[in-house]
C-alpha cells in the first residue's frame, strides 16, 4: 500500500510517519520547498515528543519521504490523504475549506487507477460530498472514492494515540473503499481497537461532537471551581467525586484557565455554525465558547487580586505560554490573553516557557523573555503558572522565594498543594480549592 499525504503540518505529518511506522510506504507532499527541505534534513517544524525519532527511523528504512511533487505522488499513491489547515472563517465562525477544496481540485487531475481520497483534516458535515463533486467536476474519468477519517490527535501524545486509539471512525460507504482503509488500519485490527465505519456524514459530525463534548466538560468543571470558591469546597474532591462514576470519567475534569490550542475553541464555533446554517442550533456549545472566552480574559484578573488590588509598577514572572504542555502550539492559549491584560495594568511581564517562546514571541509584545523558570521569578512581585509543564511541578520552593521579591504564587493550574504552600511561607492562590 502507498499513502500520499497531502500537508506536512501537524496532522500530516504525525500521521504520515505514523502509518509509515506501521510498514505503508507514504510520501507526505507541501507546496513549501524550503519546509521540505528542513523536513529532508531531519529537522521538524513542530514540537511532538518522539516525532523526530519516529520520522528518522522510517525515512532511513525507506518507507517515509518528503517532496513537493504532487503529481508523481498521487499517481502512484493507492490512498491520498488530505490534511491540510481549516483555520476559522472570517466571518460567523465557519470553517474555512480553501485549503481542502483547493487540494481536491489539484488531487484530481493526477489520480491514475483506483483512488481513495480521504479527508483527514478536521472539516463540517458536507465537506465530503463537496470533495467528490469537485473531484467528479475536474476529472470525470477518475476512479475514486470519497472517505473522511477524522483524527483525534492530542498534541504531545499524539504519536499514541495514533498507535494506540480508542477508536478509529472511517466514513467509507462501499466495500471497495473500505478494505483499503481496513488495509491501512490493518495494525490496529490486531490489538482489537474498535473501528467504525460509517457514512461520510456521521464520521464528520462524530469529530466536531466528540470535541465539542469534550469542551464541555473543561467548561463545566471550570464553572463548578468558581462555586467552590464561593461556598468553600475543594474542586479537585469534586471533580473525583464525580468522575469515579464510570458515566461520567475522570479526563478532562480539571479546572484551570479555559481550554486553547487548535481543535476545541475552532471545532465548537464550527460546529455552532453549521447547527446554526440547518435550523438546529446547539445552545449548550454556543455557552460553551462564550464561557470559555470570557474565562480566559478574566484570569488576569484573579492575578491583579492576589497581589492586592493592582500590578501597576510591578513584575509579573508568567511560566508557561503555550496552551498545555508538551507542545509548542500557541493557538488561543490563555496566556494569550492573561499577558496582554497584565501589560494593560500597568505590569511588566517576565516569562518563560521551555517550548513556545520562539512561537509566543511573535504574538506578544514588550515581554521580557527569561532562559529558564528562576530567571523569570527573580525579582518578581509574583509568579503566575499558566501551563503545566513538568519542569514547574517540582520547583525549588526556598529558591523560588529567595528569587522573588514577595511569596505571591497564583496557580492556574493547581499543581501544587495549597497546604503546603501556605507552610512554606507562601501567599498561594489557585483554582477553586480553598487555601486553608
Amino acid at each position: 500500500m502507498r499513502i500520499a499525504m497531502v500537508g506536512t503540518g501537524y496532522v500530516g505529518l504525525v500521521s504520515g510517519a505514523c502509518f509509515s511506522e506501521f510498514g505503508t510506504d507514504v510520501v507526505c507532499i507541501d507546496k513549501d520547498a524550503d519546509k521540505i527541505a528542513r523536513l529532508e534534513r531531519g529537522e521538524i517544524p513542530i514540537f511532538e515528543p518522539g516525532l523526530d525519532i519516529l520520522v528518522a527511523n522510517n525515512r532511513a528504512a525507506g518507507r517515509l519521504s518528503f517532496t513537493t511533487d504532487l503529481a508523481g505522488a498521487v499517481a502512484e499513491a493507492d490512498a491520498v490523504f488530505i490534511a491540510v489547515g481549516t483555520p476559522t472563517g472570517r466571518t460567523g465562525g465557519e470553517a474555512d475549506l480553501t485549503y481542502v477544496y483547493e487540494a481536491a481540485r489539484e488531487v484530481a487531475g493526477f489520480l491514475k487507477g483506483y483512488t481513495v481520497v480521504v479527508n483527514k483534516s478536521t472539516v463540517p458535515v458536507g465537506t465530503g460530498r463537496e470533495v467528490q463533486r469537485i473531484i467528479a467536476e475536474v476529472n470525470p474519468d477518475a476512479e475514486f472514492e470519497v472517505a473522511s477519517n477524522p483524527e483525534f490527535l492530542r498534541e504531545g501524545a499524539a504519536i499514541n494515540d495514533f498507535m494506540r486509539p480508542d477508536r478509529v471512525i472511517i466514513g467509507a460507504e462501499s466495500e471497495r473503499s473500505q478494505e483499503v482503509m481496513q488495509a491501512l488500519y490493518r495494525p490496529l485490527y490486531l490489538i482489537e481497537t474498535p473501528i467504525l465505519f460509517t457514512t461520510l456524514e456521521t464520521a464528520e459530525l462524530t469529530k466536531y461532537a466528540g470535541n465539542a463534548f469534550l469542551a464541555t466538560k473543561i467548561t463545566f468543571i471550570n464553572e463548578i471551581a468558581d462555586l467552590c470558591e464561593k461556598v468553600g469546597a475543594n474542586v479537585h474532591d469534586v471533580a473525583r467525586g464525580i468522575g469515579l462514576d464510570g458515566r461520567i470519567g475522570r479526563k478532562f475534569l480539571h479546572a484551570g484557565p479555559g481550554y486553547g490550542g487548535s481543535c476545541f475553541p475552532k471545532d465548537t464555533v464550527a460546529l455552532v455554525h453549521t447547527a446554526q446554517k440547518v435550523g438546529s442550533p446547539m445552545r449548550i456549545v454556543e455557552t460553551v465558547a462564550d464561557i470559555n472566552d470570557r474565562r480566559k480574559k478574566a484570569m488576569a484578573g484573579r492575578v491583579i487580586e492576589a497581589c492586592g488590588g493592582s500590578v501597576e509598577g510591578k513584575t509579573i514572572a508568567v511560566l508557561g505560554l503555550t496552551f498545555k504542555p508538551n507542545t509548542d502550539d500557541m493557538r488561543d492559549a490563555p496566556s494569550l490573553e492573561i499577558v496582554p491584560a497584565l501589560q494593560a495594568a500597568g505590569a511588566t511581564v517576565r516569562a518563560f516557557d521551555p517550548e513556545g517562546m520562539a512561537q509566543a514571541e511573535p504574538l506578544l509584545s514588550n515581554v521580557a523573555w527569561a532562559q529558564n523558570a528562576y530567571e523569570a521569578m527573580t525579582g518578581a512581585d509574583a509568579v503566575v503558572i499558566v501551563t503545566e509543564w513538568n519542569e514547574f511541578r517540582a520547583l525549588d520552593l526556598e529558591r523560588v522565594k529567595a528569587a522573588l521579591k514577595a511569596p505571591v504564587m497564583i496557580d492556574l493550574r493547581n499543581i501544587y498543594n495549597p497546604q503546603e504552600m501556605i507552610d512554606a511561607g507562601f501567599d498561594y492562590s489557585s483554582v477553586g480549592r480553598p487555601v486553608r
